[in-house]
């Protein structure tokens, strides 16, 4: 691959880029300049540089877009994904038992194992492992291995037992024991089960946290984010964070929103920013539900596929409404995590309360997922101004289940995201990573494609909620931008904005995702390699 032609001047007053560029959804310029962190001219080709500046000529089929975010992942766990057993792309329980024999060896003798990213999806056993599996490979050592989507997690039986996990072990409140036909704890524990066995496992230090975050930022500098939208975060992370800052170790701006248990603190400061705008604290995370992989969704009607149950409430409108409040009163921005039909309904329905009827302007709340609607539900979100953070990705992966999960009916209002832009609502784009890959290019794909990477759709898939170039571009540039309060700063390549920059190798939209990879990227006009520059 042709690399970019860059002036042999390593200090310069005046940075350049020539070649195709992306200034905004729909608008395009062949040059753009900036210098001490902002954008200052843009137009075509025949711009001149002045006399000792920058000059980055583009290679062929290469394109310069508005610095990429991620609106919606969760930092420290990208980080972790790269230090502990990542276990994406397993393809069965077969494999699962393989990797975790392979981790095993590498341990310490009575060290507990952890680690993340199975999901049964397309497994030719057709079901999620259980304790019996773990027991084959693990037997007498704790282990412990997250789904992808965070939401659950199938443990061994030296974990129930050291947990104290028997058969009749009440479920904890929003979270759920899985057990066979019997009556047998299954070693499958969801949403807030997890909970019981958290103590089985050291809790990461000071420096292996910060050291996540560093891995975590510079994972996503190589692919071509500039910033992100970080979300449940502990208290303690925004000094870590801070600090990378401070010693140049964080190659991308993080907007961070707090877990519930930091409210109290950050109410009495309000959002917060460093004065780089490398870390910001934007507001609070809350759940509502859980995750439909793993059928703790919170459905207005049973599960298609488990009709038992309906999937979990995380939280009562008698605790969820105090602590918003608050929120509202200090000036923070309120997340919500929502993904079952019944679940979104209740978050409209409280902001609603909150919002909506006292006429509370330019709140910018967010329900985050929005992923399964009761169509009448859909208009709500431009009516009252919520934003809905959504994950193409999510829609590619979950396409293998959610018809069985949910039936053909509920499908029309799932992962609707060209009705939601069509009815006025701001819809804004993330991963989810670490429970998706975090790649630029596999959500571009997905937003405007809406099939699986390896070409397959599924049946009642509604390919019309497939977004445009423009909006999917949107998504992660200007509207993602507006979900912080920096429309006016980022999201756009224009004279005055501060020179947040992603530059791939190919054009997204034009090219197949697996051939667009990160050249490099500027964060107020500081530059990052990116991937394909490193290989």
């Amino acid at each position: 691959m042709a690399q970019p032609v860059v002036s042999d001047v390593t200090e310069c007053p005046e940075h350049w880029i020539v070649g195709d560029i992306v200034t905004a959804p729909g608008e395009r310029a062949g040059a753009v300049s900036f210098s001490k962190g902002k954008i200052q001219q843009v137009g075509d080709a025949s711009l001149a540089p002045n006399e000792g500046a920058c000059v980055i000529s583009l290679p062929d089929g290469a394109v310069a877009l508005p610095g990429l975010h991620d609106a919606h992942a969760h930092l420290i766990g990208i980080g972790f994904r790269e230090m502990r057993l990542n276990l994406e792309g397993t393809t069965s329980i077969a494999m699962l038992k393989a990797r975790l024999a392979d981790a095993l060896m590498d341990l310490p003798d009575g060290q507990p194992l952890t680690g993340r990213g199975w999901i049964e999806t397309g497994w030719p056993e057709k079901r999620m492992p259980n304790r019996d599996d773990l027991d084959a490979v693990a037997e007498g050592r704790i282990v412990i291995l997250g789904r992808s989507d965070g939401h659950a997690a199938v443990v061994n039986s030296a974990a129930l037992d050291a947990a104290g996990i028997d058969d009749e072990t009440p479920d904890p409140e929003g979270g759920r024991i899985v057990r066979d036909r019997n009556g047998r704890a299954t070693g499958l524990l969801i949403d807030n089960a997890q909970s019981l066995v958290a103590g089985l496992v050291d809790k990461p230090t000071r420096e292996e946290r910060k050291e996540a975050l560093r891995r975590g930022a510079d994972v996503y500098a190589s692919r071509g984010w500039t910033s992100v939208h970080n979300m449940s975060v502990d208290a303690g992370e925004i000094d870590l964070m801070a600090e990378l800052g401070a010693s140049g170790e964080l190659p991308i701006r993080v907007f961070n929103y707090l877990v519930p248990e930091a409210l109290d603190a950050q109410a009495e400061k309000g959002k917060t920013c460093t004065d780089d705008m490398r870390v910001c604290v934007m507001g609070i995370k809350f759940y509502v539900d859980g995750a439909l992989g793993s059928r703790g969704a919170l459905l207005f009607a049973p599960y298609s596929d488990e009709p038992s149950t309906m999937g979990l409430q995380l939280m009562t409108g008698d605790e969820a409404r105090p602590m918003m409040q608050k929120a509202l009163d200090a000036g923070l921005q309120v997340a919500t995590h929502a993904i079952g039909d019944k679940g979104n309904r209740i978050v409209l329905d409280w902001y609603w309360k909150l919002l909506y009827e006292p006429q509370i302007a330019d709140h910018r709340w967010r329900i985050e997922h929005a992923q399964i609607l009761k169509v009448d539900d859909i208009a709500r979100f431009a009516k009252q101004a919520v934003i809905a953070s959504m994950q193409p990705s999510h829609a590619i992966g979950d396409l293998y289940f959610a018809g069985d999960r949910l039936g053909s009916e509920r499908l029309k209002g799932a992962y609707a995201w060209r009705s939601l832009v069509e009815q006025g609502a701001i819809v804004v784009g993330g991963s989810d990573a670490p429970v998706e890959q975090g790649e630029p290019a596999i959500e571009l794909h997905a937003a405007t494609r809406r099939f699986a990477l390896n070409g397959y759709e599924g049946p009642d898939w509604h390919p019309e909620e497939a977004l445009t170039e423009q909006q999917a571009l949107a998504i992660f540039t200007t509207k993602a931008a507006y979900a912080v309060f920096r429309e006016d700063e980022l999201g756009r390549l224009a004279p005055g904005y501060r020179a947040d920059i992603t530059v791939l190798t190919a054009d997204p939209f034009r090219s197949s995702w697996e051939k667009v990879d990160a050249l490099m990227t500027f964060v107020d006009g500081e530059r990052h390699e990116g991937r394909a520059s490193q290989q």
